[in-house]
């Protein structure tokens, strides 16, 4: 499930501690926009050394760093810190064609031989953030077998577009955002919708989330803990995602509650292991009859 990718300052060890615990679906260290230029390099360090320590963290989250940009020239000395068994993926913030997205995965492909992590095992998620990268967005979620997810970067859009910032507005990015979640849809991926930034407008955050929702996307990008619950109760899991969950349950959970050795099964052509086990859990535990999102209540 990807209802919630909450991004965690890679410069603070108490930000990063907490996230740990962290009830979102994603959670991702950031080394762009929150770390100043001159914290960077201690920023890859602790992120580093946090994901060398994913025992102590509360294994229902997929746990992603989101890196500088193609052109910031930090881009590959963020991965040579951050890849490393552990790690679910990268976020690649400002993505504007699939040749970038080609080239990081080569790169990638490197690091993963070299530290034996496996092949194709580390995903990319492309941000889109920029006129020329919605224009691509299809070409770039279609580009590699790593890109499971693309972000859509409100912010860093408007700059490009040199266009003010409305809340509550959202006709200066209405159709960058409703053109995302169906290129990747068309691409056969799913899409995340960008913060919301007053985090303590919370009928403001359902709102949006509601209209997120409507336009496609999967889930929504959040900057505190506090809006994991609201958008959660949004997102529920649909009636498909509660069918494979229930499958995979029966068909992994006896070897699983046993500790046996059994390390994945092939459900629906698919292969399945111990960490979707683990999903699917989530997704049953917070299914309940009185379940429902905000725009049915």
């Amino acid at each position: 499930m990807n209802r919630t990718l909450i991004f965690v300052p890679g410069n603070s060890a108490r930000f990063i501690s907490s996230a740990k615990k962290s009830n979102a679906d994603i959670v991702c260290f950031d080394l762009e926009d929150s770390v100043p230029y001159h914290e960077k390099s201690s920023a890859r360090e602790m992120i580093g050394e946090a994901i060398s320590q994913t025992d102590d963290f509360k294994n229902t989250f997929s746990l992603y760093v989101r890196t500088n940009s193609y052109d910031s020239g930090h881009l590959f000395t963020d991965l040579t810190a951050v890849i490393q068994k552990g790690i679910t993926g990268v976020v690649i913030p400002k993505v504007s064609d699939n040749t970038e997205i080609s080239e990081i995965s080569s790169f990638i492909s490197r690091l993963e031989t070299e530290r034996k992590i496996g092949h194709d095992v580390i995903k990319v998620v492309p941000s889109i953030e920029t006129a020329k990268g919605v224009v691509n967005a299809y070409s770039i979620a279609k580009s590699d077998i790593r890109v499971n997810l693309v972000v859509f970067g409100v912010f860093d859009f408007l700059n490009d577009m040199h266009l003010e910032y409305v809340e509550n507005g959202g006709i200066e990015y209405s159709y960058a955002r409703a053109k995302i979640p169906v290129d990747a849809r068309a691409a056969g991926v799913a899409a995340i919708d960008a913060i919301w930034q007053n985090v303590d407008d919370m009928n403001g955050l359902i709102n949006d989330t509601i209209l997120a929702k409507r336009l496609g996307y999967v889930g929504k990008c959040i900057i505190h803990p506090t809006q994991i619950e609201p958008v959660h109760k949004i997102f529920v899991p649909s009636k498909n995602e509660v069918e494979w969950a229930k499958k995979i349950i029966e068909s992994l959970g006896p070897s699983m509650e046993k500790r046996s050795k059994t390390g994945a099964v092939r459900i629906d052509g698919k292969m399945i292991d111990a960490v979707h086990y683990k999903h699917a859990k989530t997704i049953l535990n917070n299914i309940n009859e009185d379940s429902r999102p905000y725009s049915e209540l």
